[in-house]
């Protein structure tokens, strides 16, 4: 009996969405911008996919490169994955900062990216959202943030839960100077991020279906004693709710976003594609 011959099929031939399950090529499913034809399921993007999905050519100017994480309190192993991490996505820490355009409207942007420790606010995450919004207040321009997180990065221990209350107040300054700050939560957005500047944007979008929340389901029911509805804690049922504006896809999230701070500019005209 002849053996039937292995065939290797690359692991990134083939894209199964993990909703519907439907089989497509990877690259039909990267040309729709990592969002499932069938079921509209969208996909966690890198912080360079979503710039380059959101931002105009060439004008990223990105703030803080160098700024890496230490290890404040000795944490076991921590700066070796953090070594790890920064050889395997090409990134300093958890969220890239800079300024740019989205339709020829000036703006200070952040994009969290989960790759890189489920983008956990840690000290570094902390500094440079904080030193975005005050770059922002500073030059007197709106600021847009892709949030992202998987909460506090525990390896930093209390230095981690501070960066909430440091980041809410460079937002309450931006605020207080009449700007504008858009947020976008995008899967999954929780924790401790969820619980400060995520949730204090003037302007509050979210991607369809994207997990948002504080506590997990079962810390929820548990405490409660009680059973949360079935999409407790999705971007409907917040929007449902009053805690999202809008939800938004993402095909016409870069036009929703140029619109919105060309309201807020007072600018009038056409956008510049």
């Amino acid at each position: 009996m002849v053996k039937a011959k292995k065939i290797h099929i690359p692991s990134d031939l083939l894209f199964k969405c993990p909703r519907c399950q439907q089989v497509v090529l990877m690259e039909e499913f990267e040309a729709e911008n990592k969002v499932c034809k069938n079921c509209g399921y969208h996909a966690r993007l890198s912080s360079r996919e979503r710039l380059e999905l959101t931002v105009d050519n060439q004008t990223f100017k990105e703030y803080d490169t160098l700024m890496k994480s230490k290890n404040p309190i000795d944490f076991p192993g921590y700066e070796e994955k953090i070594r790890e991490l920064q050889e395997k996505t090409g990134l300093s820490d958890a969220v890239v900062t800079g300024e740019c355009e989205i339709m020829g409207e000036p703006c200070v942007i952040a994009v969290m990216d989960s790759r890189f420790m489920m983008a956990s606010m840690g000290s570094v995450v902390g500094e440079k959202i904080t030193r975005a919004f005050e770059r922002a207040t500073e030059k007197r321009l709106p600021i847009v943030i892709f949030a992202s997180s998987g909460g506090a990065r525990m390896q930093e221990g209390i230095l981690s839960l501070m960066q909430m209350a440091k980041t809410s107040g460079a937002c309450a300054r931006h605020s207080d100077a009449g700007l504008l700050y858009i947020t976008v939560l995008t899967d999954p957005t929780t924790g401790g991020v969820t619980a400060s500047f995520a949730m204090l944007g003037d302007i509050i979008l979210a991607e369809p279906k994207v997990l948002v929340g504080f506590a997990g389901r079962r810390v929820i029911e548990g405490t409660i004693k009680q059973r949360l509805p079935d999409d407790f804690q999705s971007a409907e049922f917040l929007e449902s709710h009053g805690f999202v504006d809008k939800i938004v896809e993402r095909r016409d999230m870069r036009k929703t976003l140029a619109d919105l701070l060309r309201l807020h500019s007072g600018r009038t005209g056409g956008a510049n594609e």
